[in-house]
């Protein structure tokens, strides 16, 4: 029988009766401003903050938000089923946990308890190139858990290279290339607090612990860590790279590829056509272009375009169970960032289990309100898009 995620409300309302009541809210969207006040102005602006004033973080919000649910009535809903395969792999939700980098400016735990919170729920873990926590060390921490390796393309390829061969090794079975980031935004955010955690040596693990990366020193990290600060600084993005890069990847890595940061039709249509076999639409959380269009606007026309052909999945907004709008929208499986980031900002692992538990709870009991047993049946049919 597949796990009734609406189940959590009633451990919680029966842990009422002794007393307790959730350490965290079950309001998700309450996260941003708890953390704001208990964790430093640095740390939050860097992960809650966006590129310019923020317009396109706010749009993101507002395309999911301008798009309302039409319930349907007297369908059978009893028994649900949330699960969904996603690039060959049985998961139990359409959800991963996103990657973001750095999360030791977090919690000391970092992407280790994301990860085993994720492992905890069965929701796949994506690891970021710029984690603070090696990969071997994370994917110990996750068992045999659902892990995929999110890909910073770094200049050198040797480096490139050689983060595939260690990603594979430690069980990785999907790679998400991240696209958008050729060059770091203006976000004015860091900029006023003039914080970036790279330069620190936070966010680095998996370059200074890279033999590869190491050969290019001419002394070990530890004996001159600016010089190796400088040395990822000068690699750790390459503007120059154009489509058919994408081969150097393809032959380096046997299984599933998806590319993240694609918002147009024509290049999702050019990431099939060079062998990929995903795409999350995404504009990084409205961290890279200011101004740029909403996710879940442009969600629809990449669907049109590769929907046969790719798994397309979603990212940039989802903050409640109600945004299974995306899904209506013809997304395979959504990506949660900043709210589980908050989760372990504000209570370490056990705060990553709670979002990732709120969220699919409400979203299961969200979908068996509108007539849903499954994912599976919802559509655009399901949706009216109001004024702007």
């Amino acid at each position: 029988m597949a796990k009734h995620w609406a189940d959590f409300q009633y451990e919680i309302y029966l842990g009422g009766m002794s007393g307790a009541v959730p350490r965290l809210p079950t309001d998700l969207t309450r996260l941003e401003e708890l953390t704001e006040q208990r964790l430093g102005p640095g740390p939050v602006g860097y992960v809650a903050g966006s590129a310019g004033d923020g317009s396109t973080a706010r749009a993101n919000r507002a395309a999911l938000e301008r798009r309302r649910i039409v319930p349907r009535m007297l369908r059978d809903v009893h028994e649900r089923d949330l699960s969904v395969e996603v690039l060959g792999r049985a998961l139990p939700a359409p959800l991963a946990l996103a990657p973001v980098g750095v999360l030791s400016i977090m919690h000391p735990d970092a992407e280790s308890a994301a990860a085993r919170a994720a492992a905890a729920q069965g929701v796949p873990y994506i690891l970021s190139s710029a984690s603070s926590t090696p990969m071997e060390q994370v994917a110990e921490a996750m068992g045999d858990a659902e892990r995929w390796f999110q890909l910073y393309w770094p200049k050198d390829p040797q480096v490139a290279l050689s983060f595939l061969n260690r990603a594979k090794a430690a069980g990785f079975t999907a790679l998400v290339v991240t696209l958008d980031t050729p060059l770091l935004s203006w976000r004015p955010r860091d900029l006023d607090q003039a914080y970036l955690p790279f330069l620190r040596g936070v966010g680095t693990a998996n370059y200074f612990s890279d033999p590869a990366f190491q050969a290019g020193l001419a002394k070990p990290v530890h004996e001159d860590p600016n010089a190796a600060v400088l040395h990822f600084v000068g690699m750790f993005a390459d503007p120059g790279k154009t489509w058919p890069d994408l081969a150097f990847l393809r032959e380096n890595w046997e299984g599933p590829i998806v590319l993240k940061g694609v918002l147009h039709p024509d290049d999702a249509r050019l990431a099939a056509d060079a062998g990929m076999d995903g795409v999350v639409v995404s504009n990084h959380g409205g961290r890279q272009v200011a101004g740029s269009v909403a996710a879940a606007d442009a969600l629809p026309r990449v669907v049109e375009a590769v929907g046969d052909r790719l798994t397309v999945l979603f990212d940039s907004g989802i903050r409640t169970g109600d945004d299974f709008k995306a899904l209506a929208l013809g997304a395979r499986a959504v990506l949660l960032g900043r709210p589980y980031v908050y989760g372990l900002g504000l209570d370490g692992q056990p705060g990553v289990e709670h979002v990732i538990r709120c969220l699919l709870a409400e979203l299961d009991l969200t979908l068996a309100l509108c007539g849903h047993a499954t994912p599976a049946t919802v559509g655009p049919d399901d949706l009216l898009e109001g004024p702007a």
